[in-house]
């Protein structure tokens, strides 16, 4: 077993910066393997870390080598085949290197991909870059807040894209004016008495060569003081500073009736909790209601609404109804951004269908932000999306989605909740 001991000094500090370097310049990548990654998890584990595979050639730089042909001497250690004179000859084209991702190779060797572990907290900041509540007015400012990067001051370390170039150029400045000041008092003095014994009949040339000789010496420990130094280096410091926004609520409406099997549900419980972290992480202050229902439908805990048992037959519109009592007891229209998204797999009564579609026609689509319905399933859609297509054409802040499998669940989640560009 082998032993590595790092002892660099400022490891954790300087590990930090290469790492946030690399998220940067390789995002387009990570991004990709964390959204081809976040399909496969299970509900348990969408809040842990990640561990991501880039194939090599998406990480590869150009860089400067020598070229092909001419005449070269080059020293090879341990050579023991060849002597000076010997004629070698010219690798094939294409030759002298692994075999790359996906070719095959005859002599057993090749390039691996770069395995990257990134955190929790970078994982969700990859998985949930580029996503918004859509349509957020502010309402009242004293609940939602969001966070955006600003300036925050300067500081003695930093990345090299950060420098701040007048504050540097004049702590440079500063150290080369107190290193210097007394060199350039002394020089000053010392050519007034040089100018002074030569201007004297007389003088002593001994006491000349002596001040020449200091002067020289001045003018060499003036010049040997560094232009710029590590030391003077400022950079531009970046915080995250919390914006109120306004008030917003999130109703989340589960069905959970007996049509619902355990992988469907499976699947709306994921869906819920990659929205519920997304609101969670995004937004520092949101209501989030949770509502299932069968024929009844109930408003639960976050415990209850994700591991709850209960099942049943199907009535949608309990939910629907459920919704607008809370909203109007709780969250005035005026004075909140209200949200909802609603999972189901479109399996419920066919008199009840219509209903629902009025209910939202009459009573939610109009005070709601942003309402989301999908439909889990790989049988043809029924009754309730056909009822809801009409609502789709009709109010543009009503989406709609169709999850046939755990793969569908992000690509849905993004194109719900993609920014808006304006």
């Amino acid at each position: 077993m082998t032993h590595f001991i790092d002892k660099r000094l400022n490891t954790k500090g300087k590990s930090t910066v290469n790492r946030q370097r690399f998220l940067r310049r390789y995002k387009k990548q990570i991004k990709q393997a964390v959204s081809d990654a976040a399909t496969n998890r299970s509900v348990t584990d969408v809040e842990s870390g990640e561990r991501i595979t880039l194939p090599t050639k998406n990480i590869s730089e150009p860089v400067f080598h020598t070229g092909r042909g001419g005449v070269r001497q080059v020293v090879h250690p341990g050579n023991d085949q060849f002597h000076r004179g010997d004629r070698i000859d010219r690798p094939p084209q294409g030759g002298g290197g692994g075999a790359g991702q996906g070719q095959a190779s005859d002599s057993g060797e090749g390039s691996d991909d770069f395995v990257f572990e990134i955190s929790k907290d970078e994982y969700l900041d990859i998985l949930f870059d580029d996503l918004e509540l859509p349509n957020l007015q502010k309402t009242a400012l004293d609940k939602l807040v969001e966070f955006k990067t600003v300036r925050s001051g300067i500081t003695s370390e930093g990345m090299p894209s950060n420098i701040h170039i007048v504050r540097s150029l004049r702590e440079s400045l500063a150290r080369r004016t107190a290193m210097t000041s007394g060199k350039r008092r002394a020089l000053r003095e010392a050519e007034a008495k040089l100018e002074a014994l030569t201007n004297t009949p007389g003088s002593s040339t001994e006491e000349i060569q002596a001040l020449e000789e200091e002067i020289t010496e001045l003018k060499q420990r003036i010049k040997a003081v560094p232009f710029l130094d590590t030391y003077d280096l400022k950079y531009t410091n970046f915080a995250k500073q919390a914006v109120p926004t306004s008030k917003a609520v999130m109703f989340c409406l589960m069905d959970v009736s007996g049509s619902m099997d355990q992988a469907t549900k499976d699947i709306a419980k994921r869906f819920y909790i990659l929205l519920y972290l997304f609101l969670t992480r995004t937004y520092k202050e949101l209501d989030v209601v949770f509502i299932r229902h069968h024929t009844q439908a109930k408003e639960v805990d976050e415990q209850e609404f994700f591991y709850s048992q209960e099942t049943g037959g199907t009535i949608v519109s309990s939910a629907l109804k459920l919704m607008h009592e809370i909203q109007q007891e709780r969250y005035p229209a005026n004075e909140w951004n209200i949200y909802a998204a609603q999972a189901s797999d479109g399996d419920n009564w066919a008199d009840d269908s219509p209903l629902c579609r009025q209910l939202l026609d009459q009573a939610l689509l109009p005070i709601c932000r942003y309402f989301t319905y999908i439909e889990i399933t790989n049988r043809a859609h029924q009754t309730l999306w056909r009822e809801y297509e009409s609502l789709a054409q009709a109010h543009p802040h009503f989406a709609m989605q169709h999850i046939r499998s755990v793969e569908d669940i992000f690509p849905v989640f993004k194109e719900l909740f993609k920014k808006q560009t304006a």
